[in-house]
C-alpha cells in the first residue's frame, strides 16, 4: 500500500460501506456451514445501513474506521458504560473489531485498538472489556498480544443457537 491508512471516526455516510465490511467479515467469520436463516436474520438486523447510521450519530460510544483513499478496510466500535457480564461491572466494551481479511496482518487492528484506547482513557475509563467467540483462536491469540486477559465464557444467544463467547478485559496503563 502505497497510501497512508488513516484512522478516523465513522461518518453518517460511511454506514453503507460500513454495512458491506460487516457483512463480509462477518460472514467470513462465522459462516462456516454457509449462511443459515439465522445468521442472515441476525446480519440484515445488526449490519442494515438504517441501523448502523442511527449508531454512528448516538453518543453512547464511538465507532473507529480505517480508511485508505475513501476505502473502508476495519472498523472498531466501542460501547460506554456497558455491563461486563462475568463481574458486572460497567465499563467500556470493545463491541466489534472488524478487518476486511485482505487486510489482515497489516496492523490495523492495532492502529483501531490503540486509537481506541486513547479515546477511551481521555474520557477518564482505566479497563475495558470485549467478548470474542471461543473457537476462534485468530482472535483471541491477537487480543492477548494486545494485553486482554481471559475472566470467563458466557453464552451468545441467537434465534435457535448458542455459541460460547470468551470475556477478555484489559486494564489501560496511565
Amino acid at each position: 500500500m502505497d497510501s497512508i491508512i488513516q484512522i478516523r471516526p465513522a461518518r453518517p455516510n460511511d454506514a453503507l460501506k460500513l454495512s458491506i465490511l460487516y457483512k463480509t467479515v462477518y460472514i467470513h467469520t462465522y459462516g462456516f456451514e454457509g449462511v443459515s436463516d439465522e445468521y442472515a436474520n441476525f446480519i440484515e438486523d445488526q449490519f442494515s445501513p438504517v441501523f448502523l447510521e442511527s449508531k454512528i450519530e448516538k453518543e453512547d460510544g464511538f465507532q473507529l474506521v480505517a480508511d485508505l483513499k475513501n476505502n473502508l478496510l476495519g472498523v472498531t466500535e466501542i460501547c460506554y458504560d456497558k455491563q461486563n457480564p462475568i463481574d458486572g461491572i460497567s465499563r467500556p466494551e470493545l463491541s466489534k473489531l472488524y478487518i476486511l481479511e485482505a487486510f489482515s496482518r497489516k496492523k490495523i487492528g492495532t492502529q483501531l485498538i490503540l486509537e481506541a484506547e486513547r479515546i477511551i482513557q481521555n474520557k477518564g475509563y482505566s479497563e475495558y472489556w470485549l467478548c470474542v467467540w471461543a473457537l476462534n483462536p485468530k482472535a483471541i491469540s491477537f487480543y492477548e498480544k494486545m494485553g486482554f486477559e481471559a475472566q470467563g465464557t458466557v453464552p451468545f444467544q441467537m434465534e435457535t443457537n448458542c455459541y460460547e463467547n470468551l470475556v477478555m478485559i484489559k486494564k489501560l496503563q496511565p
